[in-house]
Parts: structure tokens; sequence; C-alpha cells
């Protein structure tokens, strides 16, 4: 080939690639199982908001599993974020029982681009949440090079009502987890139609924070979620404790009988035990006014959730792939409201029986106040220990790498301040991860959005791989239980050891005897 011939096919190369970077356009336009969709440009994304990927959940669907999504004529504009579910409170999109679609935001410009896909799911302690709050904006991850997805499943008791009746009615045989059912309903819709938004539907990421973290432990333990997603990610989760009679955070578990009792007193207290009677109801009649209805929590029903999550981790009966988890420094700041002593030590009397000596030598009280040390307790028994098992029982039971951190980045506490012991706070790492910080808070600094682009690159990266790390972050060792090792996060990413760990040791051997059946026993009486 001559000099002349190869300059004019290298010209040639470049006129087309230089061609196709100026017609490369985001993939506002998809056709779905369903029919077409279309969404709308944003910067070099196209964004689909208001997806429905499941029946309505209304009238007779009420209170069953979710149903597949039925067929639509034309194309149906995606562009608004659909109401939450039936809830208190006001979330930005509004409330409606009508409330099972989800939200992309893709930056393929093509269908065969098999980008990984990272799916949020929603907090709010399975009563509240809504998948349009602007902190979860994908957008700022969708630009790192993964699809993000946010879901929505019912809360309160429309999603986790357990009732005699609803258990007739299922082929299952069972009733309660209908929100559950609701995100495994969203996996399987995207592992049948993410590949349209040029989505790789064998390299999905679930993640999630607080109650949507503890979904993606539940997911990650049911047979029901095989297959449907490749990685984990839990903020603030995890569900590794027993059932009890008398619910606390961290021993949220009821078993299916018992979640049939509250339901059959549930609803009578709407002067009727049919079910039939209640569906013809209001959605509205089931938002709680204050706390004078009860909210929702998913039971151990033998169908979604097998059994006792740790235990099932011990037996190997769990979806073993690469899991991120963590949790931050002083959960227990936002959950611990009255500052009386003696009633906090009353209640960790009243919760842990026997244990309460040994936990308040570790987690200690001060004479006139609950410090750091004691609210260190509650962040434990909620977060803290779920996470760390969680760590070392997929170090030990999987094959695949688990990932730990501890997120204490917070602002500089003056000396004297009412709030000088405080750590980061319940869900303060979301706006971090997601590169969502205001950057025209004037209290936002330089370092602030460093560690959120730190952050943002080690999810992405797990997204991408299995494995939060490349070159140019501190490198972050996958957890072992020889040298367990943790990522801080405070004021800069660097490895260290498991924090507060005799303090963890102590509460570990309270879940351990409540394993035994002198535990369980004691765990079947009201405390």
């Amino acid at each position: 080939m001559n000099t002349s011939t190869l300059k004019r096919l290298l010209y040639a190369a470049f006129l087309t690639a230089t061609t196709a970077c100026v017609n490369a356009e985001p993939l506002t336009q998809v056709t779905v199982a369903q029919g077409k969709l279309q969404g709308t440009a944003q910067q070099n994304l196209a964004v689909f908001k208001g997806v429905p990927f499941a029946k309505p959940p209304v009238g007779e669907l009420r209170w069953k599993a979710p149903q597949p999504a039925e067929k639509w004529q034309g194309v149906l504009k995606a562009q608004e974020y659909a109401p939450a579910p039936i809830q208190a409170g006001n979330p930005v999109s509004g409330v409606s029982e009508d409330s099972l679609y989800l939200n992309i935001w893709t930056p393929a410009q093509s269908d065969n681009e098999k980008l990984p896909v990272l799916v949020w799911i929603y907090g709010g302690g399975f009563s509240f949440g809504s998948s349009s709050d602007p902190i979860f904006d994908g957008t700022e991850l969708a630009n790192k090079g993964v699809i993000v997805v946010s879901i929505a499943y019912r809360v309160g008791q429309l999603g986790f009502l357990a009732h005699p009746e609803l258990n007739k009615e299922s082929p299952a045989g069972v009733s309660g987890n209908y929100g559950l059912l609701d995100q495994i309903a969203a996996l399987k819709w995207l592992k049948n139609n993410i590949s349209h938004f040029g989505g790789d539907a064998n390299n999905v990421t679930i993640a999630g924070e607080s109650a949507g973290g503890i979904s993606v432990s539940m997911l990650a333990a049911s047979p029901l979620a095989s297959g449907l997603f490749n990685k984990v990610i839990s903020q603030s989760g995890g569900s590794f404790g027993p059932t009890r009679i008398k619910n606390y955070p961290g021993e949220n578990m009821s078993t299916l009988e018992q979640a049939q009792a509250e339901g059959f007193d549930y609803v009578k207290q709407f002067g009727t035990t049919s079910i039939a009677q209640l569906r013809k109801m209001s959605a509205d009649t089931f938002i709680p006014k204050g706390w004078s209805l009860p909210g929702g929590w998913p039971i151990v029903d033998g169908y979604v959730i097998k059994g006792d999550q740790y235990k099932l981790y011990q037996q190997g009966k769990f979806n073993d792939v690469p899991a991120l988890v963590g949790y931050n420094s002083d959960e227990g700041v936002s959950f611990v409201w009255d500052p009386d002593v003696n009633n906090f030590v009353d209640g960790v009397k009243t919760r842990f029986g026997q244990f309460a000596p040994s936990l308040l030598e570790a987690y200690p009280v001060a004479k006139n106040s609950i410090p750091r040390s004691a609210r260190n307790l509650v962040r434990d028994a909620a977060f803290g220990w779920h996470t760390w098992s969680w760590a070392k029982l997929q170090s030990q039971y999987g094959k695949a790498p688990a990932y730990f951190y501890y997120f204490d980045h917070h602002p500089k506490r003056e000396k004297g301040a009412k709030n000088e012991d405080h750590g980061a706070g319940h869900g303060h790492e979301i706006a971090y991860m997601f590169k969502n910080l205001n950057k025209s808070d004037p209290n936002v600094t330089k370092n602030d959005l460093k560690m959120s682009q730190t952050m943002a690159t080690y999810w992405t990266n797990f997204a991408k791989n299995g494995n939060p790390n490349d070159n140019t972050l501190p490198h972050w060792p996958a957890f072992n239980n020889e040298k367990p090792s943790t990522m801080y996060f405070q004021q800069q990413a660097e490895v260290g050891p498991v924090p507060d760990k005799q303090a963890l040791e102590t509460l570990d051997d309270y879940f351990k005897w409540r394993r035994t059946p002198a535990g369980e026993k004691w765990a079947n009486k009201i405390h």
C-alpha cells in the first residue's frame, strides 16, 4: 500500500469517527416489552421517569403480589416522576396507590453498549420513601459510566399487611412482604428490558440505604431474587437479627403467625374483618395519622424470606455475590430523642435483659447525658452489628468478596457546642455517594466535594467490576476475618481497623445467645 492510499484511508476513518461523535445523541426513545417510551435528553444522558413495571396495585390487586405491566398503544411519555406510594408526609411527587414505577438515567447512545446497571432502593423504615427525592437523582453517577435506576415499592400496611384471609388467596399460602415482591418485580422487568437502554442485564448491582439497605440484605438471601442481580451495596442496612415478639431496631422481624395476628387486630379497627370490604375503602384510609396506625415491616414468611438470615448465610443459602456494606459513625444521634439518662438505661435493661450490664459497660452513659459512646449501642444494634456480621458471613461462607466501610465525614465541631460529640448521622452519606451535594451551600467545602468524588468513584467502580478499586484511589482491601479491615471515609479515605470492635463483640454475645433455645424462649415473652 503506497503512502497516498494510506493517507486517504486514515482520513476517511477520521471523518467517520468525527461524524459518529457529532451525530451521537442520547437514547431518548426505546421500545420495551410493553411498548414505546419517550424520555428526555439531559446533558449527555437519556432520562426516563415514571416507567411502569407492574400493574397498578389497586382494587382487587391491593394486597396481592405485583402483576406484570400491561402493554400500551402509541408512545408513552416517560418524562415525569410518578407519585410515591401511599404514606404520611408530602413527597415531592405526591402520593398514590398507583405507584409501581421506576426511573432510568442512561449514558448509552445505542442499545448494544452493555453498560453496568446500578439499581437504587429508597429507605424510610418501610413506611415512607420516594424515588423522586432529589437526593436520589442519578445524573452524576450516570455520567461516570453506569446506568442508574431508582425503583418504587409499596410501604406501610399497604405493602406489608399479613392476614389469614390473604394467606388463603395467595398461591404461595402466605401474605405480607408485598413491598419486597414489588422490588423483585422491578428487577425482573429490568432483567427483560434494560438492554433496550444500553444496559447489561447480567451486570446489575442493587443498592439502598436504611430500609433500602435492609431490602438489599433480604434480597441477598431470598431465592425469589436469585439471578436478578450480580452485586449488592448496603448503606446502613442489613437484617441479621432473629424474630422477636416485641420489635426493636435490629430485632424487627416477626414470624408469619405473629404478623397475621397483628394484621387481624389491625383490620378490626376499621369496623370489618373482611379483606373484600377493606379493598373498597379509599387508600387514604390507610395513611397513618401521627402514630395512630402502625407502619410496615417485612416478615419471615417462609417464602420471600425463608428464615433467620444469619442462619441462612451459615447454611450457604444466600445469593453469593460481591458485597459493599457499611454504616455511619453516629447513626444513634438520629434515633435517640429522649435525653433522660434513666429512661435510656431502663430501655437497655428491658431490651437486652441479662446482657444489659455488659452492654452498658461497653457503651457507657454519662452521669447526666447520653453521649456518643452510649448512642453507639443504638447505632450498632440497628445497623453496625448487622453490617459487620454481613461482612464476616460473606467472607466466611461466600466465594465473592465483601468490602466494609465506616462513614465519619462531617464538619468540625466546636468545642463546648451542643453537638461537640456528634459524628455522621443516619443517611448523611447519601448525597456524597450520589454526588448530589449542594455546591451553592457555603457550608459545603472543597474537601466535601473531594470526598463525594471519591465515594462516587468507589461505588461506580464496584458497580462495573465488583471491585471498588482503581489506580487513582487508596486501595480498599476485601474484608478478611483473619485480618479484618475497614475503609474509613473521614476527611479522606483510608483503611483502618473495625470501629469499636470490642463493643461489637459484646453485642455479638447477646445475639449469639438470642439464637439459643433459652434466648428464643426469653424473646417470645414481651419485654
